[in-house]
């Protein structure tokens, strides 16, 4: 009798199975926005406030993207619900960034009946067929029997191995049907190995050539931060005295005044390390892919080195880069048994032969950017002094172009999981709805948003959110008028031809205000110090304007296709 009643307490909709199996795989929040095919989701969310936080987002991409900075500082997986239709394909772009940045979030869309399925019913979309592609698993629940079987299988997908992006596609009737719900834990899946097994004969191999080195060099990325291995990695560096550079999804791995760390590699990255790329003897990448915003030309890519190439992932071992030694496996257990294999080592010249770089592009590049003596208001230097502002506390999300580089460049970090931005797809529109997933996901850290003039316009919508949630996030608008990054290599590479790159924009402030932010514009750099300490001092959201000159430029630039060392610097 007693069982019996049990199954009966348990018997509940396809909706109401969804939200208790979200609960068992330890989620509190979901971002989303509701619509015809996901109403019986959020009728079942009524009674579900207490145990589920639902931010109302203002447009189903701000929910994706804000799924993704939520996962980014928390380490947990970030969840979007929307309905069918526009409702589901709004949502693509943000999935698309979370699969080549590898990031775990769960997509969960409503759909129209199955007995509607094929006929073009109203809002009706094929959301497996176009999201297959861009993510680790799609699949369509067309009966409620199948509810906590696809969440477990879904969460431990999109988690595991090489985080990335799931889609569930939710039929209306398997919302409303009725099932007797059973709490399913996925542990394993046929076929599905995350965790490649650890080779022991290529752990002493790397280990071998990092001994016999004089000049190892590592590249640290994102795989890192994913597999928790910060403190594996430090121990590695440490014992080897192996110097580092992070690529931009690596950036924060290490705390930024860490005396091994030297700084950013790529495209915009720092002079000292893309030349010691092409100096090294020993080239050691840690959870990376390669990317051409990394390499340059590949064809004068590292060629006077040997590489080790640690990866979970096969497919991006010898993608790019050839590889001479392939070390498979979470680099949280295959760095510590290297590193167990090592011979304590000091390389003073080599770690030191970084800094003629180092001064350099201080000289050429830093010091004007960060410390102007006259003329309009750098990007740099707003970076720079709202960093020391926050004693390298705060996460940095950033929005995509300039206003990124700029910021990646100049922030500062003391602990890891402090950079939240859209590294492989770099999208226009990321950086405003990331932060508020990023302020939700790690409530007591401050968040700094540094977005452009035409980034923030793609999705500014979302200060409706920020207005709602009351989130203390402060935005950094560093206003050039410009789409900056187009308008550079417009400037360098396509004889100064500037099409379409102009804006006209609008009161920035009084659209600030309008959604209840405080709001300040800067234009003068005798502002700047007594705006910044303004915005710090407030424990609401804040919009900073910052007017900024209009032809600014991000240097180093290693122009597209060029060899990793051939940097501009500008005049």
């Amino acid at each position: 009798m007693q069982e019996k009643q049990e199954q009966e307490r348990l018997l509940v909709s396809g909706s109401e199975a969804l939200l208790r199996a979200l609960i068992d795989e330890g989620v509190d929040t979901l971002f989303g926005y509701p619509g015809g095919q996901a109403i019986p989701i959020y009728d079942s969310l009524y009674d579900y406030s207490g145990q589920l936080r639902h931010v109302l987002v203002r447009h189903e991409q701000g929910a994706t993207h804000a799924a993704e900075g939520y996962a980014r500082v928390s380490g947990k997986v970030g969840v979007a619900i929307v309905t069918s239709g526009p409702g589901a394909t709004n949502t693509i772009t943000g999935i698309a960034d979370a699969m080549i940045d590898s990031t775990p979030i769960v997509v969960i869309a409503g759909q129209v009946p199955s007995s509607l399925l094929g006929t073009d019913a109203f809002q009706e979309i094929d959301v497996i067929g176009i999201t297959q592609p861009i993510t680790k698993w799609a699949y369509q629940i067309r009966k409620p029997e199948d509810v906590a079987w696809a969440v477990a299988r879904a969460f431990y997908i999109a988690s595991t191995g090489r985080p990335g992006p799931v889609v569930l596609d939710f039929t209306k009737d398997a919302q409303v049907g009725q099932v007797h719900y059973v709490h399913q834990k996925a542990n394993n899946i046929r076929s599905y190995q995350p965790y490649p097994p650890i080779d022991a004969h290529r752990i002493t191999e790397a280990a071998s050539l990092i001994n016999a080195a004089a000049k190892p060099f590592a590249l640290v990325g994102q795989g890192v931060i994913l597999g928790r291995a910060e403190k594996e990695l430090k121990a590695f560096l440490e014992k080897a005295d192996i110097p580092a550079a992070s690529t931009v999804m690596g950036l924060s791995a290490m705390p930024t005044d860490y005396r091994l760390n030297k700084g950013m590699i790529g495209m915009h990255g720092n002079v000292a390390p893309n030349r010691k790329t092409n100096e090294c003897d020993l080239l050691i990448a840690i959870g990376l892919r390669f990317d051409d915003r990394v390499t340059g030309q590949l064809e004068t890519y590292a060629r006077q080195a040997k590489v080790i190439h640690f990866d979970i992932d096969l497919s991006e071992i010898g993608k790019n880069v050839p590889v001479d030694l392939p070390v498979l496996g979470n680099v949280k257990e295959t760095l510590p048994a290297v590193t167990a294999l090592l011979h304590p080592a000091l390389r003073p010249a080599w770690v030191d032969s970084f800094k003629t770089g180092e001064e350099e592009e201080f000289l050429k590049v830093i010091a004007k950017e960060t410390h102007p003596q006259s003329g309009p208001l750098r990007m740099g230097e707003v970076v720079r002094k709202i960093s020391e502002a926050c004693e390298g506390r705060a996460i940095l999300a950033t929005d995509v172009g300039q206003n990124q580089m700029m910021a990646l460049r100049y922030f500062r970090y003391t602990q890891t999981r402090s950079v939240v931005t859209s590294g492989g797809l770099g999208t226009m529109g990321y950086g405003l709805p990331a932060a508020i997933g990023a302020k939700i996901g790690a409530p007591e850290r401050p968040v700094c948003l540094f977005t452009g003039d035409g980034g923030l316009q793609m999705t500014i919508q979302e200060l409706g959110t920020i207005m709602q949630e009351h989130l203390d996030v402060k935005i950094i608008l560093l206003d050039n008028s410009r789409l900056g990054m187009v308008r550079q290599w417009q400037e360098l590479f396509f004889g100064k031809r500037y099409s379409a790159t102009t804006l006209a924009n609008p009161d920035f402030v009084a659209i600030g205000k309008a959604y209840g932010l405080r709001s300040r514009r800067v234009s003068e750099r005798a502002e700047l110090d007594k705006a910044i300490a303004e915005m710090f001092a407030s424990d609401e959201a804040y919009l900073l304007v910052a007017e900024v000159e209009n032809d600014g430029m991000v240097y180093p630039m290693v122009p597209a296709g060029a060899s990793i060392t051939n940097m501009l610097m500008g005049d």
